[in-house]
């Protein structure tokens, strides 16, 4: 990875987007669906583009919108569609084109009472709480994000009435559907004027609903007890509203940074190649509150929907998300006596196999599945899973009672959860990580990506065990070759390759011409080098014998 050479610098006034050219590109370029590039196309985390690439207009919004509409019909889905929007500046005229569309289709609406920005979990939350011991009537949600992106892309999310992220099936046939709409173009959009969508939204208090329920899944009353001072960096995103109304209600002390509404981030640090990103994850977009941190007992940062964490604490700064993930899972089997003797531990097979040791420790089962949070929903929705997590930061887990808590990814509550570890212990989750790679080994983990043509990323993905020929894998035998994640028996879209001590996996990316390799060894660097030196030979044999 080429780091650039501003990265972690504040964001020169060059590297800002033009908000007013940017707007005016969504309402006025019309998309190309003739074009790959230009079509509707739902990844892992709904729709995303930009209106200056013809990939996120209001084309596109108007086609997805009523998508999803005639989704709702064909299945019955009649109750409330709550909508929330992050702070990016596309999210805005994209929140007005779908409020049209859905009130043209008789759509119940609801939406922030304040018409302030809405975060990923909190839309799960309300989808939750609206279907709790209901037939009939059942809501769903959208929520209108990019997540961490750049500040010039849009996106576009669906949550069915389960409260999470889409399965596949859902969304290829929103995606299929809205393409054909793309295509008419536009002739079976339903659409109302704005004044006449607004009017008809209903208006709901989405923070103090989630706020007052806080306190059933994070030990808030132990955080103020012990006068723990949390530093919060919003990254200028949807959870701006939550923090001064949570301190106040639970009495606790929070100082909150990038508090500010700017559809720039002209806040932010640049990451790693030099483009602004509220990735939380990234030491390099963090490195403001990195450097803040001595002013604080713990703190930690939420993307711009709030659906991510990253903690930094005064003893080590940002932490890794696996590290801490691994932290939390240890800790909240041992200090979650509601939750039930069969609640298991959900990961993505590219997380860190430290969580599989910890899961062996609390004597928990694991479920591993592929990358994607929509394979967790079932497992919280029922409680067979005590947490579902994902390696890039991503998690969420149950109530204290052992109830589903949200069905998607809950950023501020993995972050109050480290001040609770902290309130509870004595101990910050940096501290709770050392002692605990002391009793299990310390992992070595790292991504690269590699240049990939069309047809090595079609290998990838039609990979089988046989085609790996390899018995040892850095001087240890062979335990497995994983096509299907273990824990569903679903494809992973590569392969993974497991010994005692380490693995390798690698699968193509969604959106780029390359492939990601991870790469994890509990012993040392030379071990991680030789891990992937021999990945790289495996997979260009593979790729050689495929013709690719």
């Amino acid at each position: 990875m080429n780091v650039h050479p501003q990265a972690g610098k504040p964001a020169p006034e060059s590297s800002l987007i033009d908000v007013t050219r940017l707007v005016d590109a969504y309402a006025s370029l019309v998309p190309d669906a003739s074009i790959p590039g230009q079509r509707v196309a739902f990844g892992t985390s709904g729709h995303r583009g930009s209106a200056l690439s013809g990939s996120f207009n209001e084309a596109h919004i108007l086609a997805i919108t009523q998508s999803i509409c005639e989704y709702r019909n064909q299945h019955g889905i009649d109750g409330p569609l709550y909508l929330g929007k992050d702070t990016h500046a596309l999210s805005e005229p994209a929140f007005v084109t779908a409020l049209e569309v859905l009130a043209a289709n008789d759509v119940a609406v609801v939406v922030d009472a304040a018409g302030g920005f809405t975060p990923t979990p909190v839309i799960s939350h309300a989808i939750l709480a609206h279907n709790r011991r209901r037939g009939r009537g059942l809501a769903d949600g959208i929520v209108i994000t990019p997540s961490h992106n750049p500040p010039a892309d849009g996106g576009f999310k669906y949550n069915p009435p389960h409260g999470g992220p889409a399965e596949t099936a859902v969304t290829a046939w929103i995606e299929r559907r809205a393409n054909d709409i793309l295509e008419a173009p536009l002739r079976d959009v339903r659409r109302v004027q704005t004044q006449q969508a607004l009017a008809a939204a209903r208006k709901q208090d989405f923070v103090r609903a989630y706020i007052d329920d806080l306190s059933a899944v994070v030990d808030l009353e132990a955080v103020r007890s012990a006068g723990v001072r949390l530093g919060v960096d919003a990254l200028g995103g949807a959870a701006l509203a939550y923090w001064a109304p949570l301190a106040a209600h639970y009495g606790i002390q929070i100082e909150v940074m990038n508090a500010t509404a700017d559809p720039t981030f002209r806040f932010m640090t640049l990451d790693w190649d030099g483009k602004i990103r509220m990735d939380c994850s990234s030491a390099y977009a963090m490195a403001g509150t990195i450097a803040a941190r001595d002013r604080f007992d713990i703190a930690f940062g939420n993307d711009a929907d709030a659906d991510r964490h990253g903690i930094v604490t005064r003893t080590a700064g940002l932490m890794n998300p696996n590290h801490y993930l691994a932290v939390a899972v240890d800790y909240l089997f041992r200090q979650r006596p509601g939750w039930g003797p069969s609640a298991a531990v959900g990961k993505t097979v590219v997380s860190s196999s430290l969580v599989d040791r910890v899961a062996r420790r609390v004597g928990r089962r694991l479920f591993e599945v592929p990358v994607g949070f929509k394979w967790f929903v079932e497992g919280l929705a029922d409680a067979t899973l005590g947490i579902g997590l994902e390696e890039s930061a991503g998690a969420s887990f149950l109530r204290r009672d052992g109830r589903t808590w949200t069905t998607d990814k809950d950023g501020m509550v993995l972050g109050l959860l480290a001040a609770e570890m902290l309130a509870r212990t004595g101990r910050d989750p940096s501290e709770l990580y050392a002692a605990l790679v002391h009793q299990v080994g310390a992992p070595l983990y790292q991504r690269r990506d590699a240049a990939a043509t069309g047809a090595q990323k079609a290998c990838l993905q039609r990979l089988a065990p046989a085609d790996i020929r390899a018995t040892h894998l850095a001087g240890e035998p062979v335990e497995a070759v994983l096509v299907q994640a273990p824990g569903n028996g679903e494809p992973i879209g590569g392969v993974k390759v497991v010994t005692e001590n380490g693995w390798f996996a690698a699968r193509p990316s969604g959106t780029e011409d390359v492939y990601k390799v991870y790469a994890e060894s509990f012993r040392d660097a030379e071990h991680l080098r030789r891990i992937q030196d021999e990945a790289d030979a495996l997979l260009a044999g593979a790729f050689a014998s495929s013709g690719s």
